[in-house]
């Protein structure tokens, strides 16, 4: 039996949570073929797979009745982003996704370290992309301290991101000093989120994050314009003066046709020793910015200090303290989050493009 075979019947079989073939969504990880004895490892975003176990033995005795299935293995499968551009552009990328906030101080980048971390951890290929050009901190709460190797690829010289927690990661604070102001136009910004994009040597990866700077300005539009999204995540604290910034931001992603996977709540409650909380910057506003957007509210994140000094410390909560519940909190999240990809990838028509010019 070839390969093109098999496919095409895989190609027949749909995850029932997506209504999607198991092809066209990413999900075919790996077969092998001994003799007549077929084994298929597969993606799923399904937690009960039964019905498509079954639709997959039936399919090949039809088809292949001289054909033993020994061993079916579901394991959580992240769709692709199917894109010409993006094709293009990222060939072995499965996915981007911005991870943004409309003001500083919310927490943003300790919750894309997090993030990354925790799919990584979840066995995705993952990468981040610092695109925070004047304020990078990927780099302190990675604790890395090394400048990127450099390798010849046709004749050109491209950087290989570091890796940390099975995480790859690029940084404009890899190519600079530690000590020294990134004092750059705007252009000159853009251009240097270009070069991480196009001049890294990536390779496979399920999920590429781009750590956003806050605001709405030359990153946000460039990275827009560049490169199609699968979806942004806003973060933000319950406080209005966030949130008036985070609708901002919600309204940036939809005018470039972005479409936003979910709101996080950072900073959303301080855990009081007797179970109390204390709502220190105000309550449930992510959840009303949700409502009013009509997203998801991926998740609610209370404020523990030990957020902070694994951030300080270079270790990502998720990793240093996994039994945490913030660190519970963010694994669910991610898991949200993984569910939202697939939903827009499946609602999205083969070859859409989501980048418009400004």
């Amino acid at each position: 039996m070839s390969e093109e075979k098999i496919l095409e019947i895989l190609s027949q079989i749909q995850d029932p949570f997506l209504k999607n073939d198991l092809v066209s969504l990413g999900f075919v990880k790996s077969f092998s073929l001994n003799g007549n004895k077929l084994s298929l490892e597969l993606g799923s975003a399904s937690e009960n797979n039964e019905k498509t176990d079954s639709d997959i033995r039936n399919a090949f005795k039809i088809k292949f009745p001289e054909t033993e299935i020994s061993t079916i293995t579901f394991t959580r499968g992240i769709s692709t982003h199917i894109n010409p551009k993006k094709t293009e552009i990222f060939p072995e990328v499965k996915n981007t996704i911005a991870i943004s906030s409309g003001k500083g101080g919310v927490g943003k980048s300790t919750i894309a370290a997090n993030l990354a971390a925790s799919f990584a951890k979840k066995g995705f290929k993952t990468g981040l992309i610092d695109a925070d050009i004047y304020g990078p901190s990927i780099p302190l709460m990675f604790g890395i301290n090394e400048k990127p190797k450099v390798r010849e690829v046709n004749g050109k010289s491209k950087l290989l991101p570091i890796e940390k927690y099975g995480v790859k990661i690029m940084s404009i604070g890899f190519l600079v000093d530690v000590n020294s102001a990134v004092v750059w136009r705007g252009p000159m910004a853009s251009s240097a989120l270009r070069q991480f994009i196009s001049d890294v040597i990536w390779g496979e990866l399920d999920v590429l994050f781009f750590d956003m700077p806050p605001g709405t300005g030359d990153i946000q539009l460039t990275l827009s314009q560049t490169l199609p999204l699968t979806g942004a995540v806003i973060v933000t604290t319950p406080q209005e003066i966030s949130l008036a910034d985070a609708r901002k931001g919600y309204y940036m992603f939809e005018k470039v046709n972005v479409p936003t996977l979910g709101i996080i709540e950072n900073m959303s409650y301080y855990q009081l020793p007797g179970g109390d909380r204390e709502y220190i910057f105000g309550k449930e506003g992510g959840r009303l910015m949700a409502s009013e957007f009509k997203t998801k509210l991926l998740g609610e994140i209370p404020i523990n200090t030990r957020i902070r000094t694994g951030g300080d410390e270079g270790k990502p909560v998720v990793i240093n303290n996994p039994g945490l519940m913030e660190s519970e909190i963010l694994s669910k999240i991610s898991d949200e989050l993984i569910n939202e990809i697939n939903i827009v990838n499946a609602n999205r028509k083969e070859n859409s493009d989501l980048v418009i010019e400004i």
